[in-house]
């Protein structure tokens, strides 16, 4: 069994900004593979075979700072080992368009990192990091994650999602040197 775990805010006002990255691909996986989401797990969570393998899809609605409670409730209740759990991150140190797959890390200022860390005790698990860039210079940093994209990134925007599903395909499958070696552009 393998868990995405998508990180974002729920509600209408979050839906497009920098820091609902996380939610977008997970709508995008549920969407190509014909899932349905429903309530549990303090989130919105989907199942369904991709790839050959069982696979979980999770949106917390917890919050990002909170997203821990609802990762860990899925976790424990599958008992799903960190090799088996990806988490969906933006990234303000990547700029738009990029992608970085991580197997263990830090919180690097990421609040939902943080609480997903405290949550689990462990900070063995994969992230897909996807970059969203830097502020403007006159920009606070959450205020700038949490604003919509702007008309002229989303064509990043749409490929960025495009190969970071194709990512976590390879993911899925266990070809995760193949799918750094694809992605990280």
């Amino acid at each position: 069994m393998k868990v995405i775990v998508g990180l974002g805010n729920p509600g209408p006002q979050y839906a497009d900004t920098r820091h609902n990255i996380g939610f977008l691909l997970v709508d995008q996986l549920a969407e190509i593979n014909n899932l349905q989401f429903r309530v549990k797990f303090q989130g919105l969570w989907a199942e369904g075979n991709v790839e050959g393998e069982r696979l979980l899809l999770l949106k917390p609605q917890t919050f990002m700072n909170l997203s821990g409670r609802s990762v860990s409730e899925l976790v424990h209740f599958y008992k799903v080992g960190g090799e088996n759990l990806l988490i969906v991150q933006d990234d303000l140190d990547l700029p738009l368009g990029k992608m970085r797959l991580r197997d263990q890390g830090g919180a690097g200022g990421h609040n939902g990192i943080r609480s997903i860390l405290s949550e689990l005790g462990t900070d063995k698990f994969w992230r897909l990091k996807l970059g969203v860039g830097r502020p403007p210079k006159d920009w606070d940093p959450a205020r700038y994650v949490l604003s919509p994209f702007e008309e002229v990134e989303l064509p990043k925007l749409d490929d960025l999602l495009v190969r970071s599903e194709k990512a976590t395909n390879l993911w899925i499958k266990g070809e995760t040197d193949r799918a750094m070696n694809l992605y990280h552009r």
